[in-house]
């Protein structure tokens, strides 16, 4: 019987698998690009059989092939699997005289496998993915030409594969950013249809009505403003260039200027918004901070109906400092919490609005380095606290 398919350790079996998963190659269509490379392989090594070999879990997959007919073969028969535990290269001159190989049913069956040369793909952190590798039915040794030639191929390779990386991820960059400025548009019109208004009655207005629209247009404007922050967030996947200075901070002007900026958009929907401004000190960034609790509170005046109510206090507990933001709005499926938090991603579909509120919150969470717990069930509101480090 012949040996098992040789694998690396489970841990370093899963970063692999991971990396060869992201170069988005398995199971695509044939290309010249990679045909070319088996044919020079066999050109020059003057073999049958030569392949672009890339292994997955439990299959080695053929990306190119000459000589075999298929594109994929069982795990349990690859000689290339073997191939990716050595460092470099693996070159096997007579299989029937191997132990690892003399009773693998490629050799003691169709297509009698006597000979096997590999030159290994690498990710640039040294993880291997699979080979390029020429076969032949008679024994027989390469010269160091011809391996240098077919290492030279599974650079070439490699090259490839990482373009094509490059360029899927370049492609989701960009669909991020077009979705992102698609959608703000929709989400700025009425707040800007509103200031302008504002401003046009302001005109003909005296005194109290005055100060009054000009209040409206000024909050508004806020919001506007606020808003191309989120959008210019979204579109860049951070919030700026360079990480932001934590330091011992007041929260009450922070939770008080949250209140101030979002109580106008509460009394639209006759929510009560209760801002309790307790005393509390935390190590972080007062810009971000707001900014993550700015968004918190949007979602949940968004979320909450009519005459509802959300809240928003800070307390001290024994290891931190715990902002809680609280509605008896819509609240999300307890299961799929964490979908929430990525971009794009609603839990209203017909809901106005960008979709990446949640996914800034974890964002600037990451950056001042707070805990995010949230508590929610369907029908239930939704109770998220931002835990910071106490001073």
């Amino acid at each position: 019987m012949h040996q098992a398919a040789a694998k690396l350790p489970a841990h370093a079996e899963s970063r692999r698998l991971s990396a060869l998963r992201s170069y988005g190659i398995l199971d695509t269509p044939a290309e010249t690009v990679f045909d070319d490379i088996t044919r020079i392989a066999a050109a020059v090594c003057g073999t049958p059989i030569s392949v672009v070999n890339l292994i997955d879990a439990d299959r080695q997959w053929f990306k190119s092939e000459i000589g075999l007919g298929v594109r994929e073969t069982p795990l349990d028969t690859s000689i290339c699997a073997h191939a990716i535990l050595e460092h470099d290269f693996l070159e096997v001159p007579n299989t029937t005289t191997d132990a690892r190989f003399a009773s693998n049913p490629l050799v003691t069956g169709d297509p009698g496998l006597r000979f096997y040369a590999g030159a290994l793909l690498k990710t640039p952190d040294g993880l291997p993915l699979g080979t390029v590798c020429v076969l032949d039915t008679v024994p027989r040794e390469l010269t160091a030409t011809q391996i240098d030639t077919l290492q030279a191929l599974a650079r070439q390779v490699m090259a490839q594969l990482e373009l094509r990386r490059m360029l899927i991820e370049a492609q989701a960059l960009n669909q991020h950013r077009a979705r992102v400025l698609a959608t703000a548009g929709h989400d700025l019109k009425g707040p800007l249809r509103a200031a302008l208004y504002a401003l046009t009655k302001a005109r003909v207005a005296n005194g109290e009505e005055r100060e009054a629209r000009l209040e409206s247009a000024e909050h508004d404007l806020a919001y506007i403003n606020q808003k191309f922050g989120d959008m210019i967030a979204g579109a860049t996947g951070k919030g700026g260039a360079a990480a932001p200075e934590l330091r011992p901070t007041d929260l009450a002007p922070v939770l008080g200027e949250v209140g101030r900026a979002w109580n106008r958009a509460a009394r639209r929907k006759r929510i009560e918004l209760v801002v309790d401004p307790s005393p509390c000190i935390a190590s972080t960034n007062a810009g971000l901070l707001e900014t993550l609790l700015g968004n918190l509170v949007s979602n949940a005046i968004k979320y909450t109906p009519d005459g509802g109510r959300v809240t928003v206090e800070c307390r001290a507990n024994d290891d931190a400092i715990e902002i809680v933001v609280a509605d008896t709005g819509i609240g999300m499926d307890a299961t799929r919490v964490e979908d929430y938090f990525t971009a794009f991603h609603q839990a209203d579909a017909a809901s106005e609005g960008l979709g990446i509120g949640l996914w800034i919150v974890r964002q600037a969470a990451d950056v001042l380095g707070a805990r995010i717990d949230v508590q929610s069930a369907l029908g239930e509101g939704t109770r998220v606290s931002v835990s910071l480090p106490k001073v």
